[in-house]
């Protein structure tokens, strides 16, 4: 279940998971129109939208690599650190000058808390 409120003092809030009915009712009375609920039922996984459809050819194993050096706020020099590794190649695999090995994809999915198959 999806709880949304928007109200300008509140500056919208989410409550995500499962939400007793005592307390979804005392939302609805306090909140009134503004309070939106969507359940389970009602999401969209990511992947079914045509969004993802259009972007997923262009995700390969470097540009994870790269967007979660980057969302994680590492430089290359930093990850190469962490991996035991040269910058330079951390960059050859960020650019796909090098593949990235199973074993430092294991690595990689540790460093990063992600699944494995992201840089695979």
């Amino acid at each position: 279940m999806l709880v949304v409120v928007k109200q300008p003092h509140i500056n919208n809030f989410t409550i995500q998971g499962t939400i007793s009915d005592k307390d979804l009712q005392f939302l609805k009375n306090h909140f009134g129109e503004s309070l939106t609920v969507k359940y389970d039922e009602d999401l969209v996984d990511f992947h079914d939208t045509d969004w993802f459809r259009e972007v997923e050819p262009e995700l390969t194993p470097a540009s994870n690599l790269a967007f979660y050096r980057k969302l994680m706020k590492m430089t290359q020099a930093e990850l190469g650190e962490k991996l035991g590794v040269s910058k330079q190649v951390v960059s050859d695999m960020e650019h796909e000058r090098r593949a990235i090995s199973k074993a430092m994809a294991k690595e990689l999915s540790k460093i990063f808390d992600v699944s494995v198959e992201r840089f695979i």
